[in-house]
């Protein structure tokens, strides 16, 4: 396993992640068995939030006795300071630790978002009081929108951003260029979703329908196009990725990308090929 720094943080994590969603709906036992897997193979990033059905239920146990030993983030989309204390002590909670090494907004979508967040009453009183009484070490935000990525990454000294870098959105809808020169200006570090998305699922398509039903897009199956996928993504200044929330797509992200070498000059013109006739999940606005 590869491991960079985050940031101006210190820490170094491994450059696959884990998704809490890849143990959602699983049996105990199960994601014991995935969470051990993940650890024994040098994973030490893993990421939850209270939005991933009963993820932080099943992560919490099959984490705690590895606790020691991994770099673990949460997320709450409550937007004022109440709603996000309530959200960040149950998950404390339910992950069986005292803290996060990583908290964060998720999906910040609208500028309506930064404003709440950023305002008198806002859930950033919560992030910066649980910080100052140890609940979590360094703060963060996801987000699926450029704008309001850089627009935090400029009022805040945020310490990560967990952003869709992906080959098609980032090379053909020029979505992702502005958050990497944000974030690099403020010092943050880079942490990457999708990086194995392919495109949206065929309109009117439902869950029922999906072949993989956890992942809102359709994410890429092909081990040799996983692997030119996630090790573009991870030739961007990017920390680490996580892989679709399937136990699956997650092993083969596991296999592909543990040593995300530089893309050669033939692999780098087969992805922009790839992405000019993929359509992008995102396109700048």
């Amino acid at each position: 396993m590869q491991y960079r720094e985050l940031g101006r943080t210190g820490q170094r994590l491994s450059v696959i992640g884990f998704g809490g969603i890849v143990v959602r709906d699983v049996p105990q036992e199960e994601g014991n068995r995935l969470v051990a897997y993940a650890v024994d193979h040098g994973v030490t990033y893993f990421d939850v939030a209270p939005s991933y059905g009963n993820a932080e239920e099943r992560l919490g146990p099959a984490l705690e006795p590895h606790r020691q030993r991994v770099f673990l983030a949460c997320k709450t989309k409550r937007r004022d300071a109440a709603g996000a204390q309530e959200e960040l002590d149950r998950s404390l909670q339910r992950m069986r630790t005292d803290h996060f090494d990583l908290y964060q907004l998720h999906a910040m979508t609208e500028m309506e978002d930064v404003e709440a967040v950023l305002a008198p009453g806002g859930a950033m009183e919560t992030f910066q009081r649980a910080r100052s009484q140890g609940k979590v070490r360094f703060l963060g935000f996801s987000a699926h929108s450029a704008e309001a990525a850089v627009a935090l990454l400029e009022r805040f000294p945020f310490d990560s951003v967990l952003f869709p870098f992906n080959f098609s959105t980032y090379l053909a809808g020029n979505f992702g260029p502005q958050v990497v020169q944000a974030a690099q200006a403020a010092g943050a570090g880079l942490l990457a979703l999708k990086g194995m998305a392919r495109t949206r699922w065929p309109e009117g398509t439902s869950r029922e329908e999906r072949a993989w039903p956890k992942a809102w897009y359709e994410p890429i199956e092909d081990e040799a196009m996983a692997e030119l996928a996630l090790r573009f993504t991870l030739s961007l200044p990017v920390t680490a990725a996580v892989p679709p929330g399937h136990a699956e797509l997650w092993e083969l992200a596991l296999r592909v990308a543990q040593d995300p070498h530089p893309l050669s000059a033939d692999e780098e013109r087969r992805v922009r090929a790839l992405a000019e006739h993929t359509e992008p999940l995102f396109r700048a606005a």
